[in-house]
């Protein structure tokens, strides 16, 4: 093969690659057409045959007493480290099917990361200070993000047939009914309305005080 076909080769491989991607944006807004921030948006391929799943590591801080990001959205099989990074103590937990755990007292980075093999949402608490709260979401597709602070998300996904889902832990709609069928090419923006209002913000937390010396 010549040094021109080869190349011409090359650069037909590669239109033809890129014309396969499509790139959607997904909007989340309240039933007041509010945007809704921090939604976990995520597109799972249709017909697939096998489990996507991660080598990576993720983080999950903890800082001025409460867990960072509140949300954190990540591909199953991925693994989460638990640094803290306050000068006092935490006790990590989560009772939640999709990975129950307990991570003792302990400062810094020496807690060991953790597997999440599970499809779901994970709660996470800490023992010593029962105003935090935080979630790690665990999908089962490698499309997946979460709304900024307007409400958008825009994604680069390949031509196929994909289900569109949403979580947050303040959304009261059912989320079967949020569900989306989308064939690539096609709709490139989606706008999905909730019908409930949303939970209070529980994501409140208190400084710390002397109460807590005790596990500094």
């Amino acid at each position: 093969m010549s040094k021109f076909i080869l190349a011409l080769s090359i650069i037909t491989t590669t239109f033809s690659f890129c014309t396969q991607s499509k790139q959607i944006s997904v909007s989340v807004l309240t039933e007041l057409n509010m945007p809704v921030g921090n939604v976990v948006v995520y597109l799972t391929p249709k017909n697939l045959k096998q489990s996507n799943t991660s080598n990576e590591i993720d983080i999950m801080d903890q800082v001025n007493t409460q867990f960072l990001p509140h949300i954190l959205v990540i591909q199953k099989g991925t693994q989460v480290r638990f640094p803290n990074s306050d000068s006092i103590k935490h006790h990590v937990y989560s009772f939640s099917p999709a990975k129950t755990f307990e991570l003792q007292l302990y400062k810094g980075l020496h807690a060991a990361p953790l597997l999440f093999p599970k499809f779901g949402s994970v709660e996470l608490g800490c023992n010593i200070h029962d105003w935090m709260l935080g979630y790690i979401f665990v999908v089962d597709t490698p499309y997946f993000g979460k709304t900024d602070i307007k409400g958008n998300l825009t994604l680069d996904l390949p031509d196929g047939e994909y289900q569109l889902d949403v979580w947050h832990s303040r959304i009261q709609d059912k989320l079967s009914s949020l569900s989306r069928q989308l064939t690539l090419p096609g709709e490139s923006e989606i706008k999905i309305i909730l019908k409930s209002p949303l939970l209070p913000d529980v994501n409140q937390y208190e400084e710390v005080s002397g109460e807590f010396s005790d596990y500094e």
